[in-house]
């Protein structure tokens, strides 16, 4: 093995974050795209819980949490601001609010969809008002927050993506596009088939 392999599959948030860095870093992987309910049989040996994005290096590390790749890639340039509490947020209350917003069947839960949609909008005007007063979620350059948070605003954005533009929160949605349309995004999104075992590699970089 010569070059990390990357397990990946396109539309899950935290793989899209973990390329991202890794595009930005300029490190060039192999990159196996895998559909969840079909996982091969390498990717459950070298990381049993089977999740995604999972990073093989040539060395036999394993690196499982996508925070933890986009860690290993970015130097210490894109860790500015409260970038910890802003991930913490997102990958807490945000998160589970945006499950059961999203897929409010598959939660037994005392709340309906809408009202978890509003708890989720709280934490999305607190982005709003930070945006404001500066281009970004941790300051005027862009920071490892803000590639680590915008594939779940997108996520949630597309949910109902009519009614999220209604919203008064102009400023998180110029933020938000300005990501979805970057060169870097686009490039994190561009489809690959479903990886299998003597397929020649895919180099992602």
């Amino acid at each position: 093995m010569t070059k990390p392999i990357l397990y990946t599959f396109r539309r899950c948030p935290y793989a899209m974050r973990a390329r991202m860095s890794l595009l930005n870093s300029g490190v060039e992987v192999e990159l196996r795209e895998v559909l969840l309910r079909d996982r091969p049989q390498h990717l459950m040996e070298i990381s049993p819980k089977g999740t995604v994005p999972v990073l093989l290096l040539s060395d036999g590390t394993v690196i499982e949490e996508s925070l933890d790749i986009m860690l290993w890639s970015l130097d210490e340039s894109w860790l500015i601001g409260d970038w910890k509490e802003r991930i913490e947020i997102n990958d807490g209350d945000f998160k589970y609010h945006l499950d059961r917003y999203k897929y409010n069947n598959r939660y037994e839960d005392v709340l309906s969809s809408e009202e978890h949609r509003e708890h989720a909008v709280a934490i999305l005007e607190t982005y709003e008002e930070v945006l404001s007063n500066q281009a970004y979620l941790c300051g005027d350059t862009i920071s490892l927050a803000d590639l680590a948070l915008s594939p779940f605003v997108r996520q949630f954005a597309n949910t109902d993506r009519e009614w999220f533009n209604q919203l008064p929160l102009l400023h998180l949605l110029k933020w938000l596009e300005g990501i979805l349309e970057s060169n870097l995004f686009r490039a994190s999104m561009v489809k690959h088939k479903q990886w299998q075992d003597g397929d020649e590699p895919v180099y992602f970089g």
